[in-house]
């Protein structure tokens, strides 16, 4: 039998019916395949209510001597309300609830600690953040086990060596490594894993960021082979635009890794980068699936790029690009040279400012004289600007947006940068910026936010709305 690897966001785990319609999809996935389920923290319908944050709350509420023991509280009562309306048979509800309480009373202790010495330290921020995936990776063992599948809870909160870098280059493959090490022997089993997989230098958020479950559900398909890595959303796969804002906006069947990676990049909530580079390196398909619709196909990232019917699909409908997204919340740089420096001189001055703040570039565009760039980091924009000021003259532009307009065929067709700025015109939006990627495949313009719902609907009618 084949592997399939299932990855459960909070969303699809946040109450004992969505818990129970998870292990509905894993019982009828084991009818033809192996599983390995790896699960985030509970979560409602948004991160605020989710256990991470509300983890995270009580780490801050230590720090100012408020009372975290009260978020705790919550946190505990949704869980066990989850629990007892989810698993009927008394004694594995009983295991469970006595391990969720010995959890969050240890996360007390601990709390108490921190409160006296008035610190969180990255690692100390880890292990509050990797309580939720231990409360609810047990929690869906438990109910696993009550509707009679053998399932084994695995916790990989001690996987990473605490000295290990995740930049060095064997960081992963390392990481993979361990993780085999704790899969259960049975091969009957369903193991349930943590996708929190230990403390990372500099804290794990900081470092790969709230997608972490994703990677580790990555690293371990890619460890394992996996014949697939689904990842199982509120969402029915991946769409030409966001649904909220395009009403023509349909699912897509099937898209390559690089037309992921850049949906994902300029704002769509795709996968996590790192999720797709471990898996698609190991050849392994990633499918996007719904979790309240898991009826409904979902999206295929084919490892391989688009096969022959993938493509003969797209030149059927004429589909140079897939997709369009939006990516909020940008200013604009644009620094002009006071000339005391050679063109070369003046740009390479002008990374170094960015580099030594730690800040991001999404666009650029540049003249000998001129360097225009986008940003979204604007907690350090200060600090950036006075030092950018010793180079030359700098004027900044908020409440800007990115839009990108993404697809394989983009490469062969000649003619689309100029279709999407007479578009864009025809709706009197202006373009500030204007770049394509070194893939050939993605044209990325820089537009007011305000603008934003009517740039999508603009552009998905020109290129991805049948004729």
């Amino acid at each position: 039998m084949s592997l399939v690897v299932q990855k459960y966001g909070g969303t699809s785990l946040g109450n004992a019916e969505r818990l129970q319609n998870v292990a509905k999809i894993i019982a009828d996935t084991l009818e033809q395949n192996r599983v390995i389920v790896v699960v985030s923290a509970m979560s409602s319908y948004t991160k605020a209510e989710g256990t991470t944050s509300r983890l995270l709350e009580a780490g801050d509420l230590a720090i100012s001597g408020g009372p975290f023991f009260r978020v705790l509280d919550l946190v505990e009562q949704s869980h066990f309300k989850a629990l007892e309306d989810a698993i009927s048979d008394p004694v594995i509800m009983e295991e469970v609830k006595e391990y969720i309480h010995e959890e969050l009373r240890s996360l007390k202790a601990f709390l108490e600690a921190i409160h006296v010495i008035n610190e969180i330290s990255p690692r100390s921020q880890d292990l509050i953040i990797g309580t939720g995936e231990r409360l609810s990776a047990r929690l869906l063992s438990g109910v696993l086990k009550s509707y009679g599948i053998d399932s084994a809870y695995t916790d990989l909160s001690q996987s990473v060596d605490e000295n290990a870098s995740a930049n060095h280059v064997d960081f992963y493959l390392e990481c993979q490594k361990s993780f085999r090490k704790q899969m259960p022997e049975k091969q009957n089993e369903v193991p349930v894993l943590t996708g929190f997989f230990g403390f990372i230098s500099g804290g794990i958020i900081n470092r790969i960021g709230r997608g972490y479950t994703d990677l580790t559900a990555a690293l371990i398909a890619a460890e394992m082979q996996a014949e697939e890595l689904q990842v199982w959303k509120e969402v029915d796969g991946i769409f030409s635009a966001d649904p909220r804002k395009v009403a023509g906006a349909s699912v897509l069947d099937a898209i390559s890794p690089a037309e992921a990676a850049e949906l994902t990049y300029f704002g769509s909530e795709v996968l996590h980068p790192f999720t797709m580079e471990r898996a698609i390196q190991s050849k392994v398909k990633i499918r996007i699936k719904n979790t309240f619709a898991p009826e409904k196909p979902g999206t295929l990232i084919l490892p391989e790029g688009l096969n022959e019917e993938n493509q003969e699909k797209r030149k059927n409908l004429n589909r140079t690009a897939v997709a369009v997204t939006t990516k909020n919340n940008i200013y604009t740089l644009n620094i002009n040279s006071n000339r005391m420096l050679h063109s070369s001189g003046f740009i390479a001055k002008v990374f170094d400012v960015f580099r030594h703040h730690g800040v991001v570039i999404d666009l650029i565009s540049t003249s000998e004289v001129n360097i225009s760039c986008t940003v979204n980091d604007s907690e350090r924009m200060d600090e950036l600007i006075k030092d950018l000021e010793e180079l030359g003259t700098v004027t900044v532009h908020g409440e800007r947006a990115i839009l990108s307009l993404v697809g394989e065929g983009m490469r062969t067709t000649p003619g689309t940068a100029g279709k999407m700025v007479s578009a864009l015109a025809k709706e009197g939006i202006n373009i500030e910026m204007i770049t394509q990627g070194a893939s050939e495949i993605n044209i990325s313009c820089v537009i007011l936010q305000n603008q934003t719902s009517q740039a999508l609907q603009a552009i998905h009618r020109e290129f991805l709305e049948n004729p």
